[in-house]
């Protein structure tokens, strides 16, 4: 095989690019999914191991955000075998979020129908490097708590702020991030960090997902 048909990773190109392909195929399906089994506004525990056992038969898209997070907390939630009402709610919020599959009826004010579409991400996002520059996270993630979050970016030699300032390379915003982002606590570090942005500072915006896509490079 000539180096041409490799990636700077040594992966074949058409290799890669048939994943990405099915990667989007999955991703399609996985929405269609959560919004049939999430119709009546439940999650019980037969509906659960389904989309496990969906998950499972998808090996190769394990390796790839979000499927590779749905997989492990599918996965803990049902590890005692029952799922019970917080884990239910867990999930619900979880498969919603993740899949923009839709709100449930009834319920204008779920996680699902707060999805951040009007944050002030950059546009295009910028490559995540993490030696020597300093994040700040806001919001909440679903990758993990904030603290495996910060963790992530220590082991790859990035800092981690409170809040930000000048010296503030990422703001990176959770994925359960809410279109009221102005009115709430986490939306003050997005509103400074705008503000830095518009003094100049090299400062970027980015959504958990774009972050964590660089976490395996």
């Amino acid at each position: 095989m000539s180096t041409a048909s490799l990636n700077p990773h040594g992966q074949p190109v058409a290799r890669r690019l048939a994943l990405a392909r099915n990667a989007d195929r999955d991703a399609n399906e996985l929405i269609g999914l959560t919004r049939g089994v999430l119709a009546d506004g439940s999650l019980n525990q037969s509906e659960a191991e389904y989309i496990l056992r969906w998950l499972e038969e998808r090996p190769e898209s394990l390796h790839v955000w979000p499927f590779n997070v749905l997989f492990v907390r599918l996965r803990d939630a049902l590890e005692d075998g029952h799922l019970d009402a917080q884990e239910e709610a867990d999930l619900i919020a979880l498969l919603l979020d993740h899949t923009g599959g839709g709100s449930l009826a009834d319920s204008e004010n779920t996680s699902a129908s707060r999805q951040p579409s009007t944050l002030p991400l950059c546009n295009p996002a910028p490559v995540v490097e993490f030696g020597d520059c300093h994040f700040v996270l806001t919001g909440k993630f679903i990758t993990g708590t904030r603290a495996e979050c910060e963790a992530e970016i220590l082991e790859r030699g990035g800092l981690t702020q409170n809040n930000p300032t000048r010296k503030t390379r990422f703001v990176v915003i959770g994925n359960l991030g809410s279109t009221d982002w102005a009115q709430t606590s986490y939306g003050r570090k997005i509103q400074k960090a705008v503000e830095l942005r518009a003094e100049g500072r090299d400062i970027a915006i980015v959504s958990e997902k774009h972050w964590a896509s660089h976490l395996s490079d």
